[in-house]
């Protein structure tokens, strides 16, 4: 992997948002390439480790991935530290790209996480938010203005964007994660629009206070609002679990020429419930010929077409998060935006 990668292994309890089952937990952040996440798989299923969960976010050229995973033999999380090592040590080979063997890093640790939550500081530690965009700006990319209200002790931040699941949530967090505390809101959608407006302030009550940093806020949240959009074709994948299951189907997307943006895998009651937005190896929308081939290769039957980007001028009803229905930003003004507070000052 290229200058910046780093790799942490952690053996993870149970997580607020996935439940995970003691399982051992594998942290990925680097340059993204075609077929990458082939590769990791192929490594894991090759080590006889069982992926039961895992998200994977890119942008900006950049990769960032929390994997879980148990030993396929006994179900138990990884404890054996020369099993440890191998796989930190397969894994360290792959994250060495562009001949940077320094980059690459390793560790462990023992930690309770929120899985999007330390998604958005792996990304925002790897600096995606100061790189060059892999796709030219688009009509609907974010626009972020930064303001003083000097007679009140506030900096106004102002954020439009497209309305989508937990939107809301990657803004505050993102917020939270940079020292910055709100103290008052607006949030406004209009159709497919959605319009925030906050007061914010240092954690020690100061204003931002230069041009600098504000330039570095507005890069940031245009960062943690654009981790989780994805123009490519949704696929999800509902099949029994077996082993090398994520390997073979992800192999079978890069030998046709499909990268992935954006992955969430789980496995409940051996039933894998997976999803992957897929474009083609530039970011391009994905010739849907392709995409019939890939169906066919793995099985119509257990791999579907849910959402298609609006370049195909369709759309199927909105889909579902794995494991339950999700809420676009106009259902979560309805909640309190305190106990989104609470929420992100307990993992922090």
């Amino acid at each position: 992997m290229a200058s910046g990668s780093w790799m942490s292994l952690e053996t993870s309890f149970p997580d607020r948002s996935h439940g995970f089952d003691g399982s051992t937990a594998l942290e990925l952040t680097g340059t993204d390439r075609v077929g990458l996440l082939s590769e990791v798989f192929a490594v894991l299923a090759d080590l006889q480790c069982d992926v039961v969960d895992a998200k994977v976010w890119t942008h900006n050229g950049r990769i960032a991935s929390l994997i879980s995973v148990k030993d396929c033999n006994s179900g138990s999380p990884i404890n054996d530290s020369q099993q440890i090592d191998r796989i930190k040590s397969r894994l360290r080979n792959i994250l060495r790209g562009d001949n940077d063997i320094r980059s690459a890093k390793t560790s462990v640790s023992l930690a309770i996480t929120h899985t999007e939550r330390r998604l958005h500081q792996m990304m925002f530690a790897d600096s995606d938010y100061g790189r060059k965009p892999v796709l030219q700006c688009r009509e609907d990319s974010p626009v972020v203005t930064v303001q003083n209200w000097a007679e009140k002790g506030y900096s106004v931040v102002n954020v439009q964007c497209k309305d989508r699941a937990k939107l809301l949530f990657d803004v505050v967090c993102t917020l939270t994660d940079m020292q910055y505390v709100v103290f008052h809101a607006t949030i406004n959608t209009v159709e497919d629009k959605a319009y925030m407006e906050f007061y914010v302030r240092h954690t020690d009550g100061t204003p931002i206070s230069c041009e600098a940093e504000r330039q570095r806020v507005v890069q940031c949240l245009r960062a943690a609002v654009e981790r989780r959009a994805s123009d490519g074709v949704r696929l999800e994948l509902c099949t029994s679990d077996r082993q090398g299951l994520l390997a073979n189907v992800t192999r079978t997307f890069r030998e046709n020429g499909l990268n992935v943006t954006r992955a969430e895998i789980s496995t409940t009651n051996d039933i894998a419930r997976n999803v992957f937005y897929v474009t083609d190896a530039i970011g391009n929308v994905a010739d849907p010929k392709i995409i019939e081939t890939v169906r066919e290769k793995i099985g119509l039957g257990e791999l579907k077409v849910k959402e298609l980007p609006l370049i195909y001028h369709e759309r199927e009803e909105a889909a579902v998060g794995v494991g339950g229905a999700v809420l676009s930003l106009g259902s979560l003004v309805r909640k309190n935006l305190y106990n989104l507070g609470l929420l992100i000052k307990s993992y922090s």
